[in-house]
């Protein structure tokens, strides 16, 4: 075989070589290819089976009631044991002063304030998400982060919220802590580590500068029948008449708290502090005609109580005039 003919078969064999691996490379890439087809239906199929099972219908009816029994059931024990005029002061006591009634007011007044910016806030967040949700495309809603007047109304407003509640906050605590001339009643209060004594200075008692004292023991901490209640230091005031606090403390600091006044204040010693209220309706029995000391003052805190009775004027009157007869006779305090 010439040299020519060699070559031209070498050059047809090369062609054909070349033709059979182009060939087995499609295939290769035909087989890849259904695998990856496979794959895609295979994933579609699972999420359309999910999606179906996510949009059965006990599926929307969990999530339809779930957030509302989830409400529902915060509402309940946020309401818990409270009554209409209980959740009405929010969480308040029952005021049984004038300074308390302001206190009342002041505490749902900001409580309206809170509310009322919450839901501007609240209503403004649910809008731009609504309003300027994504659409399908990535347009960039307006911007208005230069807007001059808009940054000076978030400016303002703030000052405006700020200058009205420092207003009645400012004004109910002027009157909370007016005190007048002549009160009707003037109770002079010493606390102590850890009992309390109460004085009366304008009704006089032989042998004592201090007027009508009442003292009394500490609480023995018995919750049972051994419990010695009616041993705590007795304060009685009568309702409707002004009566003044003088309070100072002979050791630490102490502080002076009756629940249904809604209002404490310190009792310092080496600084007099002074308050005044008018009861405006009697108080005989249940949890608040316990007194008791709010400030960490030692070892046996917790038991600093006293009673507190509020009464009519007639029985104020006649129960300080059996006391000032009765201390005239024994020469001092029982």
């Amino acid at each position: 075989m010439s040299p020519i003919h060699r070559a031209e078969r070498h050059r047809a064999h090369a062609r054909g070589a070349g033709q059979h691996g182009a060939d087995k490379h499609e295939a290769d890439k035909h087989e890849a290819d259904l695998h990856a087809a496979d794959t895609v239906a295979a994933d579609t199929v699972a999420a359309n089976t999910g999606e179906a099972a996510g949009r059965g219908p006990r599926a929307r009816l969990v999530r339809r009631w779930l957030p509302r029994a989830t409400l529902a059931s915060a509402l309940v024990l946020l309401t818990a044991g409270c009554n209409s005029t209980t959740v009405e002061r929010l969480g308040l006591r029952n005021p049984l002063t004038t300074q308390a009634k302001l206190v009342v007011s002041l505490w749902q007044g900001s409580w309206i304030a809170a509310l009322a910016v919450g839901a501007v806030v609240w209503g403004g967040i649910l809008w731009a998400v609504v309003v300027y949700r994504k659409r399908g495309d990535d347009k960039i809603p307006h911007q208005v982060r230069y807007n001059l007047p808009i940054e000076i109304m978030y400016t303002v407003i703030p000052f405006i919220m700020v200058g009205v509640l420092f207003y009645f906050t400012a004004r109910d605590e002027n009157n909370i802590d007016a005190l007048s001339a002549h009160p009707d009643v003037v109770v002079d209060v010493t606390g102590f580590q850890w009992s309390w004594e109460f004085q009366y200075p304008q009704y006089a008692v032989k042998n004592s500068d201090a007027g009508v004292t009442e003292v009394g023991y500490m609480w023995n901490g018995d919750v049972g029948k051994a419990n010695n209640t009616n041993e705590l230091p007795l304060l009685e005031i009568p309702d409707h008449e002004t009566v003044r606090f003088n309070l100072r403390s002979n050791d630490v600091v102490h502080s002076f708290w009756i629940l249904p006044f809604d209002f404490k204040r310190d009792v310092l010693p080496d600084h007099p502090n002074h308050f005044q209220v008018t009861p405006t309706a009697t108080l005989y029995s249940g949890p608040d005609t316990i007194g008791r000391c709010s400030e960490l003052c030692g070892l046996y805190h917790s038991r600093m109580l006293f009673r507190i009775k509020i009464v009519t004027p007639a029985q104020f009157k006649a129960w300080v005039t059996a006391q000032q007869k009765l201390q005239n006779a024994s020469g001092g305090a029982q």
